[in-house]
């Protein structure tokens, strides 16, 4: 490891930038905050240096390789006392960073919420910081102020819609002013236990995680049943085990190559 670019790039001995994906870092524009004024954005980079800096890592891969920008795509681990510890997982664990994934790069989301769960009940790190606060799904104002951030909506179900093209969740009856979260028929027909679920969701409350796009009030793409955290066994936490939860899904490698 020979630098650290931001608290979720590193670059290696090779020159490859490696983008630790599922482990979204704070950055000052989610406060609206100057670069480099954002204490959470600060931590985070600290901490991702003092894990992986000087150290020797292993890049675990599952899903998409390569993001738009040239940068690797991989889980990190480092090697901790003969313990290959996962870097995503403890930065999550520790409040330094929030769960997330995109299309092809939702890997072991069940880990990364179970490691981000237990900072948000203790109140570590950005969890103690209000910007980062759940949104109540009634407060559409408020929640249309974070269009393109990452955040957490809360609310009760009012009813589900169903159109040839996706499924909607309603928080309203007034659907276009209103939050409402969408998922695609390809995620549905991907996920079809999900897909079931959904009907049984009116008068229930969920959390919804994910970008705030505009499409007439605030919006909500869920394109992976793990942005979406519904009462019962679909959404019950997972187990955090100190084992790498990618072990059995994914090729290994380090600076030099296979390992």
């Amino acid at each position: 490891m020979t630098r650290i670019v931001d608290g979720e790039t590193i670059i290696l001995d090779d020159g490859k930038a490696v983008r630790l994906i599922g482990a979204l870092a704070p950055r000052a524009r989610d406060a609206n905050a100057a670069q480099g004024a954002w204490p959470p954005e600060t931590d985070t980079i600290k901490a991702l240096s003092d894990l992986v800096l000087a150290k020797k890592v292993k890049l675990a891969f599952a899903g998409r390789h390569i993001d738009r920008y040239g940068r690797t795509l991989a889980h990190v681990f480092v090697d901790d006392h003969g313990r290959q510890a996962w870097v995503q997982g403890a930065l999550l664990a520790k409040g330094f960073a929030r769960a997330y994934g995109f299309p092809e790069s939702f890997a072991c989301s069940a880990e990364l919420l179970a490691h981000e769960a237990e900072a948000r009940e203790k109140r570590l790190g950005l969890w103690n910081n209000g910007v980062y606060r759940t949104l109540p799904a009634d407060r559409a104002g408020e929640v249309m102020k974070l269009r393109g951030k990452y955040v957490r909506v809360t609310g009760t179900v009012v009813s589900i819609g169903r159109t040839k093209s996706a499924t909607y969740i309603n928080f309203s009856n007034d659907w276009q002013t209103d939050f409402t979260a969408r998922v695609d028929r390809q995620v549905l027909a991907a996920n079809p236990e999900f897909d079931r679920a959904l009907d049984g969701l009116t008068a229930k409350t969920v959390v919804v995680r994910g970008w705030i796009e505009r499409r007439n009030g605030p919006m909500i793409d869920i394109a992976d049943p793990s942005q979406l955290e519904i009462p019962g066994p679909l959404g019950a936490p997972a187990i955090v085990s100190d084992q790498s939860p990618l072990n059995p899904l994914i090729s290994v490698r380090g600076p030099g190559g296979p390992i």
